[in-house]
């Protein structure tokens, strides 16, 4: 495969990152169960079916687990300090702790009831879904080409993400590599004694890792910029400081009954004003771009099958609020909506139209 054949068919790494966004965007909408497993199901078949042998692509794994400890740990603060749900299905009575005046509201101990159980549950299983989409992007997209893809106004703060997002797929790597080379040689790489000497080679690796990433920036002139007029600076700090603020005044808009005339409105606006100011500010940038990854018809399906889930999801959440986000006073089991289920499955569109991305 040529070069350029190549580039087109290895997708926009952006838009994996919009997928899997508005996949986790649509997991905040509802806490039915069956919807967050449908979500859980479509992006983990993404991506089964398109990643990669790269280091980035194991943490998903990792946020896995991660997403499991979470609900476990959400289910056991509810079952140890209480939960505001009122029930009827005691499940257990634990011994309860007295506490003074001033802790009330709090309990440690006590009845545990079904509902509360339940409502953790539901509570802990959205948040598990939003970290496992977050994951599918760390292991669907790379991230030195979603850095490459960034506008050069936001070159800077995108190197600090990129060496953040990376330091979890790499540490996990070292770890892995570590403890397969302490198994060959028949030493222990469990426990808290294989922990101790695992810790110290990947702390050390990890070291080495960022003296190199320094030495590199700095050959290739991280943070130098072109001098610009002064009117420019100017309207390029107001443009986007206003745009974020219109940003945030129309999500507040937009997640409250009382802003519903103006969300949509100001959101736009400070879109809008943000993507200016981004494009003044990227005059100060010096950087060049390398064969950029081109943003072709594969992507805007990708970002749209996402976005599409996002939307459909959060009409539903407006329109059938009782099925997206099910009781548990009384306490029933959920049911699946279909029309919401199958817009779910639009999730699953990246399996089919992304050829496999060659490695």
């Amino acid at each position: 495969m040529s070069g350029a054949a190549r580039r087109r068919a290895v997708l926009h790494p952006g838009a994996w990152w919009l997928w899997a966004l508005s996949l986790g965007t649509a997991a905040t909408r509802t806490t039915n169960p069956l919807l967050l497993t449908l979500l859980i199901s479509a992006s983990a078949y993404v991506v089964a079916a398109h990643r990669t042998p790269a280091p980035w692509s194991r943490s998903y794994t990792a946020f896995a687990k991660l997403a499991l400890a979470v609900l476990l740990v959400r289910v056991v603060f509810a079952v140890a300090l209480g939960s505001p749900i009122p029930g009827t299905h005691t499940l257990v009575t634990l011994p309860e702790v007295p506490l003074p005046h001033w802790a009330q509201g709090i309990r440690l101990g006590g009845r545990v009831t079904a509902e509360a159980v339940v409502f953790a549950a539901y509570d802990g299983l959205k948040i598990a879904t939003l970290l496992i989409c977050v994951g599918a992007a760390n292991a669907l997209a790379s991230p030195t080409r979603l850095l490459k893809s960034l506008p050069g106004a936001l070159y800077e703060a995108g190197v600090a993400v990129v060496v953040a997002l990376t330091f979890a797929p790499h540490l996990i790597a070292d770890v892995q590599r570590l403890r397969a080379a302490r198994r060959l040689r028949g030493r222990p790489d469990r426990g808290l004694r294989g922990l101790l000497q695992v810790g110290l080679p990947v702390l050390e690796g990890a070291l080495q890792r960022s003296v190199a990433l320094a030495a590199a920036m700095e050959s290739r002139g991280y943070g130098r910029t072109a001098e610009v007029p002064a009117p420019v600076r100017r309207t390029t700090a107001a443009l986007t400081l206003g745009g974020l603020l219109g940003v945030c005044a129309g999500t507040y808009g937009l997640l409250t009954a009382e802003g519903g005339t103006y969300g949509i409105p100001v959101l736009l606006a400070g879109v809008a004003a943000a993507l200016a100011g981004l494009r003044l500010g990227g005059r100060r940038s010096l950087r060049t771009r390398y064969r950029p990854d081109p943003w072709g018809l594969r992507a805007w399906l990708v970002t749209g099958s996402g976005v599409a889930v996002a939307a459909l999801l959060t009409l539903a959440s407006v329109r059938d609020p009782q099925a997206l986000n099910p009781g548990v006073v009384p306490l029933v089991a959920p049911t699946l909506p279909l029309w919401p289920a199958a817009a779910v499955l639009l999730a699953l569109l990246p399996a089919f139209v992304v050829p496999k991305e060659p490695w």
